[in-house]
């Protein structure tokens, strides 16, 4: 049986809610989200209401279904929970499944995601920074290391550019723990002609810059990042000063 919505009597009792969008072509999830009410069947039938970019590859992905005459196909995973529980459950799924079509990370993912039992040791074991520089903290991600560091780090952000320009070393974290220092020479905005081999990223920046001597780095790098810096899903960008 097909069902398009949840009645009144449902959505009063099912509270928050977790769910996968599935391509039933290949089985493939490309999407995990959250809400309440009749969201599911809302983004199922792409009609959000709520200012989607139309070129958002989850959109793309969902009338591509379509137009190949399927329908979307979705698993509710927990429902039932505040707000919290489903930002935690959302979080997990995230991590769990990759190639996603989800733009932002679960909640949390940049200090309490996936983690090796090494890392988890390494990152509660480690000293916390103290910062005696203006430093950009960026949270990369564990997939960023399949390129060198500066790579992942400097290419591109929604900055504020007087912000930017005022940083003296930018500081490359992942799960909590500062992997890398980097000083950078020049900001300019994101685009291929700026950084040629990279796709435009308009109202974004990157930098040109190097490798911060030993004494900054002896100062960050292996250090936990103290808890009032610490990153949440919405944005991958802190300054200490």
């Amino acid at each position: 049986m097909v069902i398009e919505r949840f009645n009144d009597s449902v959505v009063e009792k099912i509270g928050n809610y977790v769910y996968r969008l599935i391509d039933p072509r290949n089985g493939e999830t490309f999407y995990v989200g959250r809400g309440m009410g009749n969201r599911l069947f809302s983004h199922i039938r792409d009609d959000l209401g709520d200012g989607s970019d139309v070129d958002d590859d989850k959109l793309r992905r969902i009338r591509d279904i379509r137009m190949s005459g399927f329908e979307v196909a979705h698993v509710v995973h927990r429902h039932g929970l505040s707000v919290n529980e489903a930002k935690e459950v959302e979080a997990a799924l995230i991590d769990a499944y990759t190639g996603l079509t989800n733009v932002l990370r679960g909640e949390h993912s940049g200090d309490r995601g996936v983690m090796h039992a090494a890392q988890i040791n390494q990152a509660y074991n480690a000293p916390t920074a103290v910062f005696e520089h203006r430093a950009l903290l960026i949270s990369v991600n564990v997939s960023a290391f399949d390129n060198p560091l500066y790579e992942a780090v400097r290419y591109a952000w929604r900055l504020s550019e007087q912000r930017a320009k005022q940083t003296e070393v930018v500081l490359a974290v992942e799960k909590g723990v500062i992997r890398g220092a980097f000083i950078p020479e020049v900001w300019k905005e994101a685009t291929a002609k700026n950084f040629p081999g990279r796709p435009d990223c308009p109202g974004r920046l990157g930098f040109f810059g190097h490798e911060a001597p030993s004494d900054i780095k002896d100062l960050y790098v292996g250090r936990q990042v103290p808890r009032r810096y610490r990153f949440g899903s919405m944005n991958p960008i802190r300054y200490t000063w």
